[in-house]
């Protein structure tokens, strides 16, 4: 994942209406855009907790007693951060509709040979 923070700094993180049209434009099947928006959520969602995992794992101090867990402000603040970021479906949304996502076909069969 490239610089999500300024990726993400203009985004509205809120849920939003769409114009269908627009959302099939691209594609001509409803279906389709969503599943290339699925994938692409998915694959933010994945990035998005193995670098905020990466981030934690600086401050992970190993102890044997349970009692002793330390709250690091850092850590804290990081986690924050991560929990403000928009929803991964409305970042691929975003990418979307700013044709920022390429998808191509794999494995598709033709339907009829004539």
């Amino acid at each position: 994942m490239k610089d999500i923070k300024s990726k993400v700094q203009n985004l509205n993180p809120s849920i939003q209406a769409l114009d269908m049209k627009n959302l099939v434009s691209k594609t001509s099947n409803v279906y389709e855009a969503l599943c290339v928006i699925a994938s692409r959520a998915k694959q933010l969602n994945v990035d998005i907790k193995h670098e905020l995992y990466q981030k934690l794992d600086e401050f992970a101090v190993s102890t044997d007693a349970i009692e002793e867990i330390h709250e690091n402000k850092e850590q804290i603040e990081i986690s924050k951060f991560y929990e403000r970021l928009p929803n991964p479906v409305i970042i691929a949304m975003d990418e979307y509709f700013n044709n920022e996502l390429h998808h191509r076909y794999t494995g598709r069969k033709k339907e009829f040979e004539d």
